[in-house]
């Protein structure tokens, strides 16, 4: 894997020759010397060498070369952009899990923001979506340590912890003048990134959590068994694709999500420093594309590979993509192993949706703007959508679910109660439904 190593261009210095005052302002631009060059990355290096010794040396309080490189290191990254970061081995363990294995915390997507430490979006069904953060909401600090003296992967692992542990984050609400504590106990963070819920005959609701590994695999099994589900109604007929508070995740899953939906065209395409990096990807025909209409939500938590997909969709016209503008994270990070057990996130490209358009800091534009309604109060009896073993993908049914009456009933009510709490949901339904009369009309 390629490592990207830029260097800074010092400003020259025209020096003139040693000829006295009068002769010096008489003589032509010609006998002017030339400038100096820029120093060498080698001077460069030797300036950083003769502060290392210096601190080492003289700083109040003893600090290892170690600490003092890894620290260097991490400043040299966060100064590029928010998402290139420095992971020491047991950070770069953490990441890894977090796409591929269990992991301990809060359930929270975060970035670092003109040093701010912000909230992209609570993960669904995790200690930090129950306890209410939101997207936009600020850390100030967590168990009193101010944000603004930490890493953004320093930041990450302080909320990480053991199960049942508890953090205290100070945080500041978007549309509040001081901040409030707030306190969440850790637990595992799901990995879970499909669900599928039944909002009508032949119409299904598609979340999509985040973006791991086995992401396309969950929502093929969940389309599969939608398609079984409708058969007796006369089939699937329209999908609402909820990629809200979607943090993002794996570039191809990213890519093979939405070659579910295409059956060719672009899907993304990405640019980088130099040739090497660029990269264009397709769609492809396959025998269990998903040819029925398509609305796609999404909002200001929708971000990274979340945004790829709705920016394919809306692009190749195959969805009409409604709800608010994305987050605006249009950028690539590569992840690079180091022979220390260390790594790093660095940044290496740009991705462009179809058109050729560039959403980094920009954010998907619905085609249909409508802000979140919250609902005016929360029924005890419909309380805030939960995951539970029912809702999971081949869970082991019991004797109640064989005969058929409790668990089909549960499975419609909390569809109809989704549809009541969700202003953005009902506006899909009612527009997915209408898709293919809108289409036959003629300008």
């Amino acid at each position: 894997m390629r490592v990207f190593v830029g260097s800074c261009l010092l400003g020259f210095l025209l020096v003139f020759s040693g000829l006295p005052a009068a002769q010096a302002a008489s003589a032509p631009a010609e006998k002017k010397e030339p400038a100096k060059e820029a120093p060498s990355k080698f001077e460069a290096l030797k300036r950083f060498s003769q502060v290392l010794n210096l601190v080492e040396r003289y700083y109040v309080r003893e600090v290892t070369q170690n600490d003092l490189i890894n620290g260097a290191v991490k400043g040299l990254l966060q100064g590029l952009d928010p998402h290139s970061t420095f992971m020491n081995a047991e950070e770069y363990k953490e990441m890894q899990e977090t796409t591929s294995g269990e992991f301990y915390g809060v359930g929270i997507e975060i970035s670092m923001e003109n040093g701010q430490v912000t909230v992209v979006t609570p993960i669904e069904d995790t200690p930090a979506y129950r306890a209410g953060l939101q997207s936009g909401d600020v850390i100030l600090s967590i168990n009193g340590q101010a944000t603004q003296e930490l890493s953004l992967q320093e930041v990450v692992s302080r909320i990480r912890g053991a199960k049942g542990s508890e953090v205290e984050l100070a945080i500041l609400r978007t549309d509040a003048k001081t901040p409030q504590t707030v306190r969440i106990v850790r637990d595992a963070i799901p990995l879970i990134s499909i669900k599928s819920k039944k909002l009508e005959d032949g119409y299904y609701w598609l979340r999509l959590t985040r973006f791991s590994e086995r992401t396309t695999e969950e929502l093929k099994d969940a389309l599969k068994e939608a398609e079984k589900e409708s058969k007796a109604s006369g089939g699937l007929k329209g999908i609402v694709l909820d990629l809200r508070n979607n943090p993002g995740g794996l570039l191809d899953q990213a890519v093979s999500v939405s070659d579910v939906f295409l059956q060719k065209g672009v899907i993304v395409s990405i640019k980088g420093r130099g040739e090497t990096t660029d990269r264009v990807y397709e769609a492809r025909k396959q025998r269990d594309d998903v040819r029925v209409p398509v609305v796609a939500l999404i909002n200001a938590g929708s971000a990274s590979a979340s945004e790829i997909v709705a920016g394919a969709l809306r692009d190749q016209k195959r969805a009409l993509i409604i709800g608010e503008r994305s987050f605006g994270k249009g950028s690539v990070q590569n992840i690079i192993p180091l022979s220390d057990g260390s790594g790093l996130k660095l940044t290496v490209a740009l991705y462009y949706t179809p058109n050729g358009s560039s959403i980094q800091a920009e954010g998907i534009v619905p085609d249909l703007e409508i802000p979140f309604e919250s609902p005016r109060a929360e029924d005890k009896e419909n309380p805030r959508f939960l995951l539970r073993e029912q809702d999971l993908n081949r869970h082991l049914e019991n004797s109640k679910d064989k005969k058929g009456g409790n668990a089909a009933k549960s499975k419609k009510d909390e569809g109809k109660e989704q549809l009541a709490r969700d202003n953005q949901l009902r506006m899909a339904l009612q527009i997915v439904k209408t898709l293919p009369k809108m289409q036959e009309i003629k300008n």
